[in-house]
């Protein structure tokens, strides 16, 4: 007989047969589809490309992974019992006090501003009901309620909440938004990035990662529930071992606009949170009106690539992507084409690059050099918190501004509802950063009948050859498909010269 238990609100213990414990290490094993890249770098080389969720040494899992145990151990045929932990329950429970009348009564007494919308109600009820859930919510689709919902709730119960976002701007504006709902932040909720003070008695704590990833066991105990906004970050190492240290938070929720699409980080997922629950769909918030329309324009750079180099009879142009990517983002032509179509753009454009000095201060000069009168900012990690939140309030009240940013500080979660126009300066081909940066102007604004992408491409193929970023398109268009979203392809010869 199998026996599962939680250890704490970590990890589950299992007591079984040694060959058991050796069939859920394999079962719960997978292969990382980058890791044949990572095994290059030295400190990756002893490592087997393998992630592993299950311990057979310790019989331990994600309290999260539960339903996933339950399903293979009866697929398996195998006998189990789930045993209750006096200090942290059983797992799979559901909390009796909720229903969706109670919660539905709670909401009303918030007195909110804004009327919550059916979906967040049920995203609200489903994870209080189950303690711990990943919600898949989309940009534009009211996260920052749903988590001011949850915390009030967890308020009024007299829990400790942390609260962790991926970047300084998200914790400003999450804050600001608390206030814009009606609620007395002072003394309540306290902020912690660079240079805040850590050590705090609020009830309440909204923190970047990067602050607390450090701190030890001891800081996390007094926590009750944690809240992940844009978990799809959390499978790095970091940020679950914030998520592990968290023994004691027994209610734990996390949101994301999007997943990966890659099985063993979603389980990751899963486990420090909960089992996956979608909210609702982009194509259903654009089809009731809560976000804008999409146009997405793919504008595909041909090039005349001359300097080829012949391996085993095929002609390849660039010994690795990282070539590949310098080529491109130092063309001249090609950058002069990006920031002449951002000037003539009308109202709000946003430019996302990768590279700060190689691509960004490129950028950052041509704009200078051919504005007309536009009002243009400058966006990148050694930029401080209070500027970016000056620049999104002026984007907020103006229609005439150029921000060129990097993927890193305004792709994720940043709000500016007043964001007709995004332009991809760099490729890529992350599901996560594309749905992600291209949610950026999906928000309804009365000044935007519709939003409008425009994604740079390169064709640098000769014959059979194609370069590795116009594989990359191929895998963006079939996101967009995925997404249902209307997008056209235009070509643009670069001519000769680079």
């Amino acid at each position: 007989m199998t026996s599962i238990e939680k250890k704490n609100d970590v990890y589950l213990r299992i007591g079984t047969e040694q060959h058991i414990h050796h069939e859920l290490s394999e079962y719960f094993t997978f292969e990382v589809p980058e890791a044949k890249f990572l095994q290059r770098q030295r400190r990756y080389k002893r490592w087997d490309g393998k992630i592993r969720l299950y311990s057979p040494g310790t019989g331990e899992l994600y309290v999260g992974l539960f339903n996933y145990l339950v399903e293979w151990l009866e697929k398996m045929g195998y006998d189990y019992s789930v045993v209750d932990n006096e200090n942290f329950g059983t797992p799979g429970e559901t909390d009796g006090d909720v229903s969706p009348q109670t919660i539905a009564g709670f909401v009303r007494s918030l007195g909110l501003p804004v009327k919550i919308r059916d979906y967040q109600l049920k995203s609200v009820y489903s994870a209080l009901l189950r303690y711990r859930r990943l919600i898949l919510s989309p940009t534009g689709s009211g996260k920052s309620l749903i988590i001011y919902c949850l915390m009030r709730w967890y308020l009024k119960r007299n829990l400790e909440v942390l609260i962790i976002v991926p970047t300084t701007s998200l914790v400003e504006q999450l804050y600001k938004d608390f206030q814009s709902y009606g609620f007395y932040c002072e003394g309540i909720v306290d902020q912690i990035y660079g240079g805040k003070e850590k050590y705090t008695e609020a009830p309440v704590i909204i923190s970047t990662w990067q602050s607390i990833y450090k701190e030890d066991k001891s800081y996390f105990k007094r926590f009750d529930a944690v809240i992940g906004d844009e978990a799809h970050l959390y499978k790095a190492k970091s940020l679950t071992g914030i998520l592990s240290k968290c023994f004691n938070a027994k209610h734990r929720v996390g949101l994301t606009g999007t997943l990966d699409g890659l099985q063993c980080n979603q389980l990751v997922l899963e486990g420090l949170f909960g089992p996956v629950e979608r909210s609702v769909r982009t194509a259903e918030l654009q089809k009731a009106e809560y976000l804008s329309e999409l146009k997405i324009n793919i504008l595909v750079c041909k090039h005349n690539y001359r300097r080829w180099t012949r391996v085993y009879g095929n002609l390849i142009g660039f010994d690795t992507y990282q070539d590949e990517i310098n080529y491109i983002i130092g063309h001249r032509k090609r950058n002069k084409i990006i920031t002449g179509l951002a000037r003539d753009l009308s109202d709000n454009t946003l430019i996302l690059f990768n590279y700060i000095e190689k691509h960004g201060d490129v950028l950052w000069e041509m704009l200078n050099s051919i504005n007309k009168n536009k009002k243009l900012f400058y966006i990148h990690g050694g930029v401080p918190t209070d500027e970016r939140e000056e620049v999104r309030q002026i984007c907020e009240s103006s229609n005439d501004a150029i921000i060129l940013a990097s993927y890193g500080t305004f792709s994720t979660g940043i709000n500016i509802k007043n964001l007709h126009n995004v332009i991809f300066a760099s490729p890529t081909k992350s599901r996560v950063r594309n749905l992600q940066s291209i949610g950026r102007a999906l928000r309804k604004h009365d000044s935007k009948g519709r939003a409008t992408l425009y994604d740079f491409a390169d064709d640098i193929s000769n014959g059979r050859f194609r370069n590795f970023t116009l594989n990359h398109l191929t895998e963006r268009i079939r996101q967009y498909q995925d997404e249902k979203f209307n997008y056209s392809i235009t070509e643009i010869n670069l001519g000769d010269k680079e």
